[in-house]
């Protein structure tokens, strides 16, 4: 038997309690993976969780636990609990759908269950030492559907989509021969009510049974053609879970059954006349033919639900060329594995994540960000799969590939949240479960009132009954929030906007006030010189040269801003004599001969430098600290000789962002670690009053919470780094995508692009949506509290017409169309 480490070893995803930074999650990390028997730990800060992996015969799980306790947070383990997809075939209207979730949720160790209409899934949470994964799909089974469990992969959602495809393409070649039939049918048998004569052979005056045997014979193909309706219907009636095929087929089966029985009299010669102006094959067949009608343009619009997906998988390449041994080889996609040296040339699109480790170039990242323009890249370089390499020849070390790629990450959350549920459907999905059977009870209660009570005669009772089987539409209830969500999140993902679900999308439009942290959100995160305030007769570019050149030995952010400065004008840099870094307080160095000091007022008072109570020095830094910029004094051989001035541009969009914001109705707040005086500087540009200054990192949950407290729905915006327990708190998370990796990983709401456009386009898009859901529940509702009341002759009662099964049918069949077309509006959605 093999022992081996490999067949020893488990994994589990265990939560983490108590951390608030990042360098809680990277101590623990580097904690557990030097312990004996760990073979690799990864802890996720934004979802307080570690993937663990171990040797059990080396460590215990308790004893990774006793080690995190000891570091001061909690392991909790949450291993037991599984996930999984499933694609779900056969259901036909939202009671479908309602009726899973309803029986599966009642299954002993299923926590939660959710199931997406339009896009056939079901999402299933599970304890597996309750509940296995085929006792759900054979209790999915025993309802009448068919279970599968989905993968994640882009193989999976590809497969589905060719299925969708091909049941796309029966379904049309059935629908034009049920079509013509259907209308054949209807000229046959109502031709003479509206004034066309029907040849004498055929006639129903004439000859009546033949007039009867060819509305049969048109009628039995069409019969054949929609027999799915009667193959699910009525074993879903029998399991005692009807849904909108039952309807369909209990209301077309009846009337095909009384039509049958009065085409008998007729043969026998009972009454013949009567009862051949008393058939009802054309409204079987007329009806089957508009619902069939109505499932196609349904069905067809559905499938370009997914179209935002289906376009993102498209842009990955299939093949790739590998560079081994500097010969290349034409490899597919799926074969390259990390550290592999790939070339990419000018119009190919990046087969993987990696490293530019050779030449340069211009890559369009639109797909990615939204933004159109391409980014230079160049040794060293991180570059995205899929992206657009558009005029330079590149050298890449592959770094992520398959399902670790960016792209794959993206699809996967696009995929979750159009499968999500958003709290707004709940009151459909509860609907959605009894409906269909008041609706059978309302039709049956309603053709027996009018025949028992009503002195109506059989056959106006039945024509009762039908229409009102056949009017009711519990599909587009049931569409009317997962295809808007499904739409909307794809769209967003088109924008550089990912949304990870359905609920970040309903509370997105709920929020009253957005909090910014300031660095790498409203300003680039990057310290740039602006400007050097000169206080002697040095020449500004020599002194900006000995500065860089002294800095050039440093780490720290402000030294690099000012070493990068200088190289941009091209200067050649020196490198110093001596260097000595007092921290907090600046630096003491020697170059060319000359004695440097470079740091704050303190350090200058200290070493007694001269000319620094020139009052114009003074006031020089008091007006750049009042700009939000930070003025280092630079002091040659003793004597003050400028103000180094280096700020955090904020950036261009910052105003107009937060006017933007003021004209939706949403308060914008800053929330900094910076001074007081900086952080009003830095918000009094981008027109921000309200500041929440020198806020630790791991105290901005706390702020969260305190204006929680206030009643207000608050979305945090941020890099997703240092301040993803504030992200986590709020009631929306936005993550800014300048750092993808750790982005896609935070918050509720990622976004691509590291602009704020991008925020206004997520409240815009989510208020959007949200309309759109709530037009369509309104269009759902509406039409079936109008209809049915009507369908069982209320207007009648009054006076008025009775409602003809054949338009009941349509009407129903155009429902479903009428809210799928509304929510693909949401395609062309645009952010003004």
């Amino acid at each position: 038997m093999n022992d081996s480490p490999e067949n020893r070893e488990q994994t589990a995803l265990v939560g983490i309690k108590g951390m608030h930074c990042a360098s809680c999650s990277a101590r623990i990390e580097k904690v557990i993976t030097t312990l004996d028997g760990v073979i690799s730990a990864k802890v996720n800060l934004a979802t307080e969780t570690m993937e663990l992996r171990w040797d059990p015969a080396t460590i215990e799980l308790g004893q990774i636990a006793d080690k995190i306790k000891g570091l001061g947070f909690e392991m909790i383990v949450s291993s037991r609990d599984h996930e999984v997809r499933f694609n779900i075939e056969g259901m036909s209207c939202a009671s479908c759908s309602a009726r899973i979730e309803k029986v599966v949720s009642g299954m002993d160790g299923v926590e939660s269950v959710a199931v997406n209409l339009p896009a056939n899934l079901g999402l299933v949470r599970f304890d597996p030492d309750k509940v296995g994964l085929r006792q759900i799909r054979e209790k999915i089974a025993g309802l009448g559907f068919k279970a599968t469990p989905a993968s994640d992969s882009g193989d999976s959602f590809a497969e589905g989509q060719q299925l969708a495809l091909a049941r796309l393409r029966t379904m049309k070649r059935e629908l034009f021969p049920t079509l013509i039939l259907g209308a054949l049918l209807l000229v046959v048998a109502m031709g003479e009510m509206v004034g066309l004569e029907l040849p004498a052979f055929m006639a129903p005056d004439q000859a009546p049974l033949v007039f009867a045997l060819i509305q049969l014979f048109l009628v039995l193909p069409i019969i054949w053609f929609g027999r799915r309706f009667y193959l699910v219907g009525f074993p879903s009636l029998f399991r005692g879970s009807p849904n909108m095929d039952s309807l369909i087929a209990i209301g077309t089966g009846a009337a095909f059954l009384y039509s049958s029985w009065n085409l008998a009299e007729i043969v026998l010669g009972i009454n013949v006349h009567a009862r051949v102006h008393d058939l009802y094959f054309e409204s079987a067949g007329v009806i089957i033919a508009l619902v069939s009608l109505g499932k196609y343009l349904e069905a067809r619009s559905r499938v370009r639900t997914s179209d935002a997906i289906r376009q993102l998988m498209q842009l990955a390449p299939d093949k790739a060329i590998l560079i081994r041994n500097e010969e290349q080889e034409e490899i597919l996609v799926e074969e390259i594995v990390p550290g592999d040296i790939l070339l990419v040339r000018p119009g190919d699109r990046l087969p993987v994540d990696g490293v530019v480790v050779k030449g340069t170039s211009n890559i369009d990242e639109s797909m990615l960000t939204g933004e159109s323009m391409p980014v230079s890249k160049e040794e060293g370089d991180k570059v995205v799969g899929a992206t657009l390499n558009t005029n330079g020849v590149l050298r890449i070390k592959a770094e992520k590939v398959g399902g670790d790629t960016v792209l794959a990450r993206i699809i996967k959350m696009v995929r979750e949240a159009q499968g999500s549920k958003a709290p707004i459907a709940n009151l459909a999905d509860r609907i959605s479960l009894y409906f269909v059977p008041i609706v059978m009870t309302i039709a049956l209660v309603s053709g027996l009132a009018w025949y028992l009570a009503g002195g109506a005669d059989f056959s106006f009772a039945l024509r009762i009954f039908v229409a009102v089987m056949v009017i009711a539409c519990p599909c587009a209830m049931g569409l009317a929030t997962p295809t808007s969500i499904m739409v909307g999140t794809g769209r967003g993902a088109q924008l550089g906007v990912l949304i990870k679900s359905g609920a970040a999308l309903e509370t997105t439009q709920k929020i009253e006030a957005v909090v910014f942290d300031k660095t790498g959100t409203l300003t680039y995160g990057k310290p740039v010189l602006t400007e050097i305030v000169m206080f002697s007769e040095m020449d500004r570019e020599e002194c900006l040269a000995m500065v860089a050149s002294t800095e050039s030995v440093s780490e720290h952010p402000l030294a690099r801003a000012i070493v990068d400065a200088a190289r941009e004008k091209g200067y050649a840099l020196k490198e110093p004599d001596r260097f000595e870094a007092l921290v907090g307080r600046g630096i003491i160095a020697a170059i060319d001969h000359r004695e440097l000091l470079l740091g704050n007022h303190e350090l200058m008072a200290e070493k007694g430098v001269t000319g620094l109570a020139n009052p114009e020095v003074a006031k020089g830094a008091a007006e750049m600290a009042g700009q939000g910029k930070t003025a280092l004094y630079l002091a040659i051989d003793g004597t003050l000789t400028a103000l180094v001035v280096i700020a955090d541009k904020i950036k261009p969009e910052a105003a107009a962002t937060v006017t933007a914001l003021r004209k939706m109705g949403i308060r914008p707040i800053m929330l900094t670690g910076d001074n007081e005086v900086t952080a009003r500087a830095i918000a009094a540009q981008a027109g921000i009053s309200e500041v929440i200054a020198q806020v630790m990192p791991e105290h901005k949950a706390d702020k969260i919470i305190e204006l929680q407290n206030q009643g207000l729905k608050v979305a945090m915006v941020g890099d997703g780094i240092n301040d993803a327990p504030a992200l986590a708190r709020a009631d929306i998370g936005i993550a800014m995508g300048t750092g993808i990796d750790v982005a896609i990983e935070s918050g509720d709401i990622v976004l691509m692009k590291g602009d704020l456009h991008g925020l206004l386009t997520a409240l815009k898009l989510s208020r959007a949506t949200m309309r759109n859901i709530r037009q369509n529940l309104f269009w759902a509702f509406i039409y079936n509290i109008i209809g049915i009341p009507i369908a069982a002759g209320l207007l009648y009662a009054f006076g008025g017409p009775t409602l003809n099964p054949m338009i009941a049918g349509g009407a129903m069949a155009m429902s479903s169309v009428s809210v799928v077309s509304n929510a693909l509006r949401l395609r062309f959605f645009a952010p003004a």
